[in-house]
């Protein structure tokens, strides 16, 4: 009887961690309400992907921080964060408030203030082929802190930061299609929470080839399947609950293949 007894509660232990790891999935499938037509170009992924759970400190400083982008599973979690950061939520909480948006050029010169109702409801839209980036307004960064405090410390951010650096965050949402073309600054994390973003990375001596008025999606489309072998960048698609490390100086564009909905955080 006792063994019977005991086989019966290991039946129940692996099916009650069977249902968590389901739902933990069904959290990670669910887009919380951002859904739109999205893209198919995940295309491949070449940067090295670690389990954070089982990567020390100091073999990350030693291997990567200084020298090429990873991408890190399981480092954090931000579930709540996650929930807080759906559609209805955040419309809820700061639909009436003023954001400032970008426009989605390498240098973004151009600043706009409205409410993030409007921007939601329209201006958060597909990205179009024959749109420049100095026509595209992307919500990311640039906002008051004050206001988004309150979200911003459930946020949990990567444990990995660099000696010597603070961290700052910029929190962004933007249609499918859109993203930032080419350009550089420090080093930082970027957190997928909705959607997917695919990354295109290249080290600090070696400027890729690029319009900063043209979109990233335009270049994917005009350029990247023309390149040739010794000029194609690093490259990966990040899906929700990954964070994509990039180094110090690293040329980098970004292209959201559905609305997705991000964190970076900026060492510096």
């Amino acid at each position: 009887m006792e063994n019977i007894a005991a086989h019966f509660l290991l039946i129940i232990y692996f099916l009650f961690v069977l249902m968590c790891f389901i739902a933990d999935a069904q959290d990670l499938l669910d887009d919380g309400g951002w859904s739109s037509q999205g893209l198919h170009h995940e295309g491949p992924c070449n940067i090295p992907v670690l389990d954070g759970r089982s990567l020390p400190l100091r073999y990350f400083l030693d291997r990567y921080a200084y020298s090429t982008p990873v991408v890190i599973r399981g480092v954090t979690d931000n579930m709540k964060f996650r929930s807080l950061c759906s559609k209805s939520s955040l419309l809820e909480e700061y639909g009436q408030r003023k954001v400032r948006l970008s426009t989605a050029n390498t240098y973004s010169y151009t600043k706009v203030d409205v409410a993030f109702r409007k921007y939601v409801d329209n201006l958060l839209r597909p990205q179009s082929l024959d749109v420049l980036g100095s026509d595209t307004l992307y919500f990311f960064g640039d906002n008051n802190l004050t206001e988004w405090q309150n979200l911003f410390d459930v946020y949990k951010l990567p444990p990995f930061l660099l000696p010597g650096t603070s961290r700052a965050y910029s929190f962004g949402i933007a249609g499918a299609g859109t993203g930032v073309p080419f350009h550089w600054h420090g080093p930082g994390y970027s957190e997928v929470i909705y959607g997917r973003k695919r990354w295109f990375l290249y080290p600090p001596d070696k400027q890729p080839h690029f319009h900063p008025n043209s979109t990233t999606l335009s270049w994917l489309t005009d350029t990247y399947p023309n390149l040739p072998a010794d000029e194609a960048p690093l490259e990966c698609t990040i899906q929700p609950g990954e964070v994509l490390f990039f180094p110090d100086r690293w040329w980098h564009a970004t292209l959201n293949l559905d609305t997705s909905v991000f964190m970076s955080t900026f060492l510096g």
